[in-house]
């Protein structure tokens, strides 16, 4: 039954949770990484894979929930929880030995009363590769963290956790498998590009020469040669030329939003933003 575990909350007990769509590919090998939690919920937004299946073989807590965003989605998740702290994993990263033993070992010693929440570093892997440079690394993202005391916003892409505390940081990685093929990557960055460009067009006023035209050019750059991803090699590369057109994608996306929209769909935009 789909209801909030607001009276039985364990302050020793650690939930994780995923939320999956199509993920068949991943899953087995996430939840594996996962097992040793009290707990896994996952909420899957109606996969028409064996997605479900494969998730079964590791928890009965399985919500199946129309998908409405990456943030309302893990809040759906939270509310279920019964445990105290919440561990976020995407379907697609794994918990490396040191994280766990690291996080089990906070579930045994306790943890300081004004953390409420821990940042994990993340190794990214594009195409097999770990991504040392080019930014990559050590891609921080808060991941633990205590139930009450967080939620994420309805940011439509890289969704934002909202915590009330001090934040610490764990040594132990999370690998994360985003792009195992360069199929993969771009079927990923037609889905993305979309989502960030209505999250762009809730501030931009118009889309311009200077951002069609310069940004992507600048991330590349910037990923390349500032951030150095040129030492990856090839890999390198074609991440950073990824990374550009991603944002060309986004600035497109935008530009074909605001001039397919009805006309007062773009007078409704200007007033909000006034």
């Amino acid at each position: 039954m789909d209801v909030e575990h607001k009276g039985c909350v364990d302050s020793n007990f650690l939930t994780g949770i995923v939320i999956t769509k199509n993920e068949e590919q991943n899953i087995r090998n996430c939840l594996d990484s996962l097992k040793w939690v009290d707990e896994i919920i996952i909420v899957d937004s109606e996969s028409t894979d064996s997605t479900v299946e494969k998730a079964q073989e590791f928890t009965e807590r399985i919500f199946i929930e129309p998908w409405k965003g990456f943030g309302p989605q893990k809040n759906f998740a939270i509310q279920r929880a019964r445990g105290n702290w919440i561990f976020i994993v995407d379907a697609d990263e794994r918990v490396t030995d040191s994280l766990r033993d690291e996080i089990q070992g906070l579930k045994k010693n306790g943890q300081e009363p004004h953390i409420v929440g821990y940042r994990v570093a993340r190794r990214n892997f594009f195409y097999g590769q770990w991504m040392k440079h080019g930014g990559m690394f050590p891609d921080l993202q808060v991941r633990l963290f205590r139930k009450d005391m967080g939620r994420y916003d309805d940011t439509l892409l890289h969704e934002n956790l909202e915590l009330k505390g001090d934040i610490g940081d764990l040594r132990g990685l999370l690998d994360h498998h985003s792009v195992p093929t360069i199929t993969h990557h771009v079927r990923k960055m037609m889905q993305y590009t979309s989502l960030a460009a209505r999250e762009k067009l809730k501030t931009l006023r118009e889309v311009t020469f200077m951002n069609l035209f310069g940004h992507h050019i600048w991330i590349i750059i910037k990923t390349l040669i500032l951030r150095q991803g040129w030492k990856d090699g090839l890999p390198g590369l074609i991440a950073a030329m990824f990374a550009g057109f991603h944002t060309f994608g986004k600035y497109a996306k935008a530009y074909e939003i605001k001039e397919t929209a009805p006309p007062e769909a773009n007078r409704r935009h200007v007033a909000n933003r006034g």
